[in-house]
């Protein structure tokens, strides 16, 4: 029953559509149908960060309509369609009532936002981009407003500060951190962001949090922990990301911090795979374009018959913040070693050393950024 059954993609975000291009890359004829619970419309998400620098408005930042898609990559594609439930002993998904059947099926349905409960009144001015839609809604809410208030200093939130700032709105940070991207960069490197980013306009309130959000004439009035108070129209949320794994996990699929999936991105159920923000490969998730593109090439060949394990080269995170260009390649959790670190203002070298003088990561900003690939072929790569 299962043969003529299609491979079914749940998620038309940059997973779901680049494993798509790859098995027509292999395969130009099996059955493919692609559920989202969205409009389908593509677009890459680490676009979101730059339409006001690019000018570029939510249609700007469209690359191709659900039709033309549909017909480039000869598949079926059906929008706004939810699915509620996996069998994978029936290999079916239950869409409400509705019951469809797969012979493999890929979730690449990515990760929601985390929401913070907040005191208030207010709540209705806060918006979270995750996707072109959250992107369009928050686009035509923001209408004539020049003030918006970025709660999260992490890489989204300092990527739409920037962003904003381009486009010449007043933006202000909240975040609890004392540092911005923390975890993420080393803490010289981080400070030549922020400085950067300070010197744009960009007005930091670190060491925080938003206590309430209150509404004031059209705004809002956000309430800090430190006793500030700041006025603002509009509120972005950016204070991270979940794997979805919810309906996996309800379906009996190994489920951590992510779904769970070997190196072939195999889950715990037969015919059953993860890619892309909602999975944890091999015990890593990774929210990066780079690693998905490998996952993603690899599925690929599994799906057409080839069993492939993912290997990772060395990735490098890019993070969009034009007025401090900046790469990252962090150690390995838990490595031993010091930053060796140098340094002209904002421009900035760090090298992550191992006690044996290897280098095992790296960040650098400014003029140092374009040093970025000759780097990376001296770290050693996540799992090869």
């Amino acid at each position: 029953m299962t043969d003529q059954a299609p491979i079914v993609i749940v998620g038309t975000g940059l997973s779901g559509y680049s494993l798509a291009r790859e098995i027509r890359k292999l395969d130009k004829e099996v059955p493919v149908l692609m559920l989202t619970a969205d409009d389908g419309v593509s677009y890459s998400k680490p676009m979101l960060s730059t339409g006001f620098t690019k000018g570029k408005d939510a249609e700007g930042l469209a690359q191709g309509s659900t039709e033309a898609m549909a017909e480039q990559l000869n598949l079926e594609i059906r929008t706004f369609a939810t699915v509620t439930g996996i069998d994978t002993g029936a290999h079916e998904l239950h869409l409400g009532d509705e019951c469809v059947r797969y012979s493999k099926l890929i979730l690449a349905w990515g990760a929601d936002v985390i929401r913070l409960d907040l005191a208030g009144d207010g709540q209705e001015h806060v918006f979270s981009i995750n996707d072109l839609m959250d992107y369009r809604a928050f686009r035509k809410a923001l209408g004539q407003g020049r003030r918006i208030a970025i709660m999260g200093a992490g890489l989204i939130g300092c990527e739409f500060a920037n962003d904003l700032r381009n486009g010449d709105y007043e933006v202000e940070v909240i975040a609890p951190s004392e540092v911005v991207m923390p975890g993420l960069l080393p803490e010289v490197a981080a400070n030549a962001v922020q400085q950067e980013l300070e010197a744009l306009g960009v007005r930091f309130h670190l060491g925080t949090v938003v206590d309430r959000i209150d509404r004031k004439g059209d705004g809002v009035s956000l309430t800090l922990a430190n006793g500030e108070v700041i006025e603002a129209d509009l509120v972005l949320s950016a204070v991270g990301l979940r794997p979805r794994t919810e309906l996996a996990s309800a379906a009996g699929l190994a489920t951590e911090r992510g779904i769970v999936v070997n190196r072939a991105l195999e889950t715990s159920a037969p015919d059953v795979y993860a890619l892309g923000d909602c999975a944890e490969v091999d015990g890593h998730v990774l929210l990066y374009v780079l690693p998905l593109m490998a996952c993603a090439r690899a599925l690929a060949k599994t799906l057409t018959g080839e069993r492939t394990e993912v290997s990772y080269g060395t990735m490098p995170v890019m993070i969009k913040t034009p007025c401090c260009p900046t790469a990252v390649c962090p150690p390995p959790s838990g490595a031993e070693g010091d930053w060796e670190v140098e340094q002209d203002g904002t421009h900035v070298k760090a090298l992550f050393k191992a006690p044996d003088g290897s280098t095992l990561g790296f960040a650098v900003t400014g003029r140092f950024a374009v040093e970025k690939q000759t780097l990376s072929r001296e770290v050693p790569p996540i799992h090869s």
